[in-house]
This record gives structure tokens, sequence and C-alpha cells, in this order.
């Protein structure tokens, strides 16, 4: 499937402000980028570099007043995302080392307080893909989308205590779940095709059967047509924007939009869901 994905950011700095952001996309084996671009205005220098994870990291200072960021990128992604019901979970002793430390709890995912909770979830599934979409499905089933209910500084344990939230607390709840499972999670930031509103959207990927899987407790089945700009341990590694000035940028206006270029989908694909943040 190709993709055409567009956002426009507009921002205003009091005074001179450092920021990263991350917009850009990079290829990979699940994704390929075709064309894109990345337009200033006004236009500042921009320092590219590759983060811990493997992101891509736009650096520059804003000038002081308004700024425009417009990305474009068109992409050949998934039409349909991996499902392996019966992978097992993956030994701690095969794991590649690379992966081994999103076993660890995380400033927005306190994995080492929620096995009780994971337990309980979980149930008598296998260990392994099971036990993950689990936990994906009582996410889905248990926990209401909603805004206003979580602040920049909320946890999975706070929308778990909520009982709500929005697609990024969903995914640090799935994430802390499988981690104190001994199962490896990480976040993942980006795009999704026929999402209402359409946003950026946060979902998980936890590494079962030797592999990485994706997993939405937003959605109701598993669903292709992902664009990610971003993986990290939450939301704290994945922000699409950081200011670092004495004053922070102010957000006026972010408007995205992601069309399919090539294909067309089934008339339920694209239905009304919360999945926006």
């Amino acid at each position: 499937m190709k993709l055409k994905a567009a956002c426009s950011i507009s921002m205003t700095a009091a005074s001179d402000c450092p920021m990263v952001a991350m917009l850009r996309p990079r290829s990979g084996q699940t994704q390929w980028v075709i064309s894109e671009r990345y337009d200033l205005h006004p236009w500042a220098p921009v320092d590219e570099f590759a983060d811990g994870y493997g992101n891509l990291c736009q650096r520059l200072v804003v000038p002081q007043g308004q700024m425009q960021i417009n990305v474009e990128v068109v992409m050949e992604v998934e039409d349909h995302i991996a499902v392996a019901h019966d992978a097992p979970k993956t030994p701690i002793t095969e794991l590649p080392a690379d992966v081994l430390h999103y076993l660890l709890q995380s400033r927005y995912c306190p994995s080492d307080m929620m096995q009780d909770q994971a337990l309980t979830v979980v149930a008598r599934a296998a260990p392994g893909y099971a036990q993950v979409e689990q936990i994906r499905a009582w996410i889905h089933d248990n926990l209401e989308y909603r805004y206003g209910v979580s602040t920049p500084s909320t946890d999975a344990l706070d929308t778990l205590a909520h009982g709500a939230g929005v697609c990024r607390d969903f995914a640090h709840v799935g994430i802390g779940l499988c981690r104190s499972l001994q199962i490896p999670a990480r976040m993942v930031v980006g795009y999704l095709h026929g999402l209402k509103p359409m946003d950026l959207h946060a979902w998980f990927e936890a590494f079962v059967g030797g592999r990485w899987y994706t997993f939405d407790a937003t959605q109701d089945a598993p669903r292709g047509g992902r664009i990610v700009l971003a993986y990290g341990h939450d939301a704290a590694d994945v922000a699409f924007i950081s200011d670092y000035g004495l004053q922070p940028l102010q957000l006026d206006d972010m408007q995205v939009e992601v069309t399919a270029t090539d294909s067309i989908l089934p008339p339920d694909f694209a239905q009304d869901d919360p999945g926006g943040d």
C-alpha cells in the first residue's frame, strides 16, 4: 500500500528556542520512503541525527516569532500487520542484545509494580503472542478512550486508576503489562490511515516468537496502513517536538492528513474510531 502523509505544524516562540523534532520516518523492512518534503517557514539551519533508538531527529533553533513546519512523505507500507497467535514467548537467553533493554521499567511504564494486574489480565493465555493479544483486548474492552483525563505526567498506573485515557496512555498500559511478564515491549508513534479524527497516533510493539509484532488497543482488530515515525521506551522518548527554551514553544495549530494513493480500502476500514491523540 502506498500512503501519502502530511503534517503541518504552526508554532510561536517568545524568544529564540532550541528544539528537536521527530517528523521524518525512516525506511525499513515494513516501510519504505518513496519521496519526502520538509519545509520550514521561515527557514532555519537544521542538523539531523539518529538517536539511540535509530529515530531520525531534526535539531534547530526556532527564531523568535512564528514558524511553520510542513512535512509530506509518500511511503510504501504493509496493508496488513503480521499476526501470529501461536508465537511463543522468546526466552530471555535468546533475546537479541538490542531488545533486552525493553524489559526495563521506564518513566511512564512502571512495570515493576504491574505484575499482579498482568497475571489477572492474561489468565490462562499461552505465554507469548496470546498473552499480548489478551492484554490488548483487555485494554480495549476495559479502558475508556477519553480526552482530558490524562496529563503529560500520567503513567500507566494512573491510567489504570482512572479507567480512561488516550492512545499514548493505552500504549503505556500495554507496555507495562507486557514487561511485567518479561515480554519486551516498546512505544511507537506515527500515522494510521483511516484514523478519525486524524492525528499523530501511538501504539505498542511486543517481541515474541523472535520478532516484533504490532498491537493497538484503540482498535478492535489488527489493522495495517501504518507509518512509523519513532520508537522508544515510552512517550518520553518519542515526542514529535521537544523544546528547550527559557519559555516553552506555543503550539498554535497542527493538521495531519493521511491518504492512500494506490489502493481502494473496504468500506468498513475507515469507520470512525476514537484512536486520535
